[in-house]
């Protein structure tokens, strides 16, 4: 039981997006952590049964587990403001932001947070000048589309032969696409928690079995291995984390984030992206940094909802 009394918390989960499935795993992991904390949950999933049911339970608080779109990019907490409810994570602003990964990369450079260089393509280019724009970056890149998550889409380019066809596989998923000067190096995360005063959690590197850390490797067990501390100077891992706190703040997050980042061996750190909702299953990240912190599961969830009902 939590030193909160009891409340009525509502799980959002599943929802319409290319994630739903990871999506009914974190909301399935939460909500029974709540009711192991003593609170009444009621578990609802947007796309199949709306949002009414919310005004008759009428909740204390909404915990967001969903993914991707329609979940993570603003859409739903806007509804939960105009209906006046509280709910974990990042604003409307700050969630659209942090899932347009081209706003996303602005924000950065004018914050002065280092990201690989890149250039964005439209579905509105023709294919020549898509082509010749997105070679500008080099070979090899990484290709992705702007507002999809969980390397929806995504493609590493080693040869400028598979450029087109890397293009053509993102702009199937979104209406642009971000194209970014691969950096190799050592693919760590960050997981940032607290809404008045943030704390970055331990630096946790990636090594997926796959050549990249792709939906397979994300959500297959024993797929990717998580080593905390990540194998990089401690210099580079109080870098960090120190730009993770940048980063979130620069996005205006509030409650929880992940920021991704690679480290390349003379221990120079780009940042990647946010996740202004990052995974809650039995094989994500931030839960297995919170572990590394001494923050047990139940207790990351926790301290995720009080964040939803502070000012």
């Amino acid at each position: 039981m939590s030193d909160r009394a009891s409340m009525k918390v509502a799980v959002l989960m599943g929802g319409s997006s290319s994630e739903r499935e990871v999506s009914l795993k974190s909301g399935a992991q939460v909500a029974a952590a709540l009711r192991r904390l003593g609170h009444e949950v009621m578990v609802i999933d947007p796309a199949a049964n709306g949002l009414n049911a919310l005004s008759d339970f009428n909740p204390d608080a909404v915990f967001i587990a969903l993914h991707g779109r329609f979940g993570e990019d603003g859409c739903i907490q806007g509804a939960l403001e105009m209906m006046g409810l509280r709910y974990t994570g990042s604003s409307v602003l700050s969630s659209a932001i942090a899932m347009d990964k081209t706003i996303s990369k602005a924000l950065f450079d004018m914050s002065g947070i280092p990201t690989p260089p890149y250039v964005v393509v439209s579905r509105r280019h023709d294919p020549r000048s898509a082509l010749e724009l997105a070679l500008g970056v080099g070979i090899p890149c990484v290709v992705k589309p702007s507002s999809q998550g969980s390397t929806v889409g995504i493609s590493i380019v080693k040869e400028s032969s598979a450029l087109e066809e890397a293009l053509k596989i993102a702009l199937d998923h979104d209406e642009e696409a971000l194209v970014e000067k691969f950096i190799q190096g050592t693919e760590v995360t960050v997981g940032v928690v607290g809404k008045r005063d943030p704390q970055a959690l331990p630096v946790l590197e990636i090594v997926p079995k796959n050549e990249f850390y792709d939906w397979e490797s994300k959500y297959t067990p024993g797929m990717s291995e998580h080593i905390i501390p990540a194998r990089i100077s401690e210099a580079a891992q109080e870098e960090c984390q120190r730009l993770a706190l940048r980063a979130h703040a620069a996005l205006k997050c509030r409650g929880y984030s992940r920021v991704d980042m690679i480290v390349e061996p003379e221990g120079r750190v780009w940042v990647l992206e946010v996740n202004t909702l990052p995974g809650l299953t039995e094989v994500s990240l931030l839960p297995d940094a919170a572990r590394a912190e001494g923050i047990a599961f139940d207790e990351l969830i926790e301290i995720l909802l009080n964040t939803a009902l502070e000012d």
